[in-house]
């Protein structure tokens, strides 16, 4: 896996991811104890509309985002994002009231909204091979693991020798870190959408998500993976502490099963993924998820709860399902757009994803606050079962990459049909089809 860190400017894109992501971890606990230094008791509020402001961020200003800055030099566009993230972390330290958490959170996630899809579309193309990118995004779902595990453990110990607004410098030089690497990396100039008005670019993502249909089958799959990562992010703390009456150490432990779960899945894709198809190999991950929280929460409402070892392996378990339902996805993106049209489609992807991520985290804390811990796997297991059951329905198996099809609505001399793959008649043709402005609708033929 990491002989795809030879390649000197993915080396440097991901060495840029790993420290943004070690100064987000710092960022999490910082302004957490931010909330409860201005808010005391009602911090949980607090960082509640926070949360909420960051997935609507995602969530609308993404493919927004991605339309504005399409038809701008990438790399400049990854170095700015970084650079007013750091801005805005370095405001965070002085804040004395909680609008203005609010307004930073709001720029902050606004820059991570332009940065992250851009950052996603950039690597298919420094990785042509798709062994290569397999194992990039492998190495991409480590990075994530290990900073859940890794960042905590850094501001606990840096806490012990500075106040925590310091923590916030930490992110500041985390993200100027990144900029620095992107800066010094060799990034290939995005293939150029300048035929598309901006209203097309910014919708353009989301049709093509919505009318290709592994790409619905993804959709549906990123709410089976919400549906059961709401519940460990979300009440991990609470079952520990206090249906299982353990300590902040145990809690860590928990979440770090969890992690360490999806860790080993993320190790053995890229080789699994050679024999085995992307489609089998998620609808495996989201339906084993799916029934595992069925059968634990089961077993915890009508039979008390389980010794802490099972919860242990539970996590662990739906840790290995969650990487293996969301490591392959960039795969499918790559397959599902031409070069052009791939920040449009990160961009969608990242949207959608998270908005699966803005019903399951309230509908998790409040199932477990009305119902407990057993009602609440049960049911998110059973919704997630149900996405995944929806989702094999609308990505079939026979899920080819050349199709042929037909263009009745074209001229027989048209040049598509006259250059693009094996001709099959008149109006018909074979190819490798994804969906643009020749083809809007998948074929369901041939």
């Amino acid at each position: 896996m990491l002989e795809v860190l030879a390649n000197r400017t993915y080396a440097r894109l991901f060495s840029a991811q790993v420290v943004a992501l070690l100064g987000t971890g710092l960022l999490t606990v910082a302004l957490g104890l931010a909330a409860y230094e201005i808010a005391g008791a009602e911090a949980s509020m607090v960082l509640g509309i926070a949360l909420t402001i960051k997935m609507i961020a995602y969530v609308g200003l993404s493919p927004v985002a991605s339309a504005l800055v399409s038809r701008l030099d990438r790399k400049r566009v990854l170095i700015v994002a970084d650079l007013v993230r750091a801005g805005a972390a370095l405001f965070l330290p002085f804040v004395d009231a909680a609008w203005q958490i609010y307004v930073l959170v709001f720029v902050l996630q606004a820059a991570s909204a332009t940065f992250t899809p851009a950052f996603q579309a950039t690597i298919p193309d420094i990785l042509p091979r798709e062994e290569d990118y397999t194992k990039a995004l492998s190495l991409s779902r480590l990075a994530y693991d290990l900073e859940n595990i890794i960042s905590p453990l850094a501001a606990g110990l840096l806490l012990t020798v500075m106040s925590f607004n310091w923590l916030f410098a930490g992110t500041a030089i985390g993200f100027l870190g990144a900029a620095f690497l992107v800066f010094a990396a060799t990034i290939p100039k995005a293939a150029q959408d300048s035929q598309h008005g901006f209203v097309d670019r910014l919708i353009r993502g989301t049709r093509i998500f919505i009318a290709t249909p592994r790409l619905r089958g993804l959709l549906l799959l990123n709410f089976v993976a919400a549906s059961v990562g709401a519940v460990v992010i979300v009440n991990t703390v609470v079952i520990v502490r206090v249906v299982y009456g353990g300590s902040a150490t145990d809690v860590a432990l928990a979440l770090a099963a969890f992690g360490c779960g999806s860790m080993i899945a993320a190790l053995a894709l890229p080789r699994l993924l050679e024999r085995i198809s992307d489609r089998r190999v998620m609808f495996t991950g989201a339906f084993l998820a799916a029934g595992g929280f069925v059968l634990f929460g089961a077993v915890s409402a009508f039979s008390g709860n389980t010794a802490w070892a099972v919860l242990l392996l539970v996590w662990l378990f739906t840790g290995l399902c969650y990487s293996a339902i969301l490591t392959p996805s960039g795969r499918l993106l790559r397959r599902s757009a031409h070069a052009e049209d791939r920040p449009a489609l990160f961009a969608a992807q990242f949207a959608l994803s998270h908005a699966c991520w803005l019903v399951t985290y309230p509908l998790s804390g409040f199932l477990f606050a009305s119902a407990g811990m057993g009602a609440t796997l049960v049911l998110l297991g059973i919704l997630a079962g149900l996405a995944a059951a929806a989702g094999l329905m609308v990505w079939h198996g026979d899920d080819r990459d050349v199709l042929e099809h037909t263009h009745d609505d074209l001229p027989v001399d048209h040049p598509h049909l006259r250059k693009e793959g094996l001709r099959t008649g008149a109006h018909s043709h074979r190819h490798v089809f994804v969906i643009d402005d020749e083809h809007r609708v998948w074929p369901t033929h041939g």
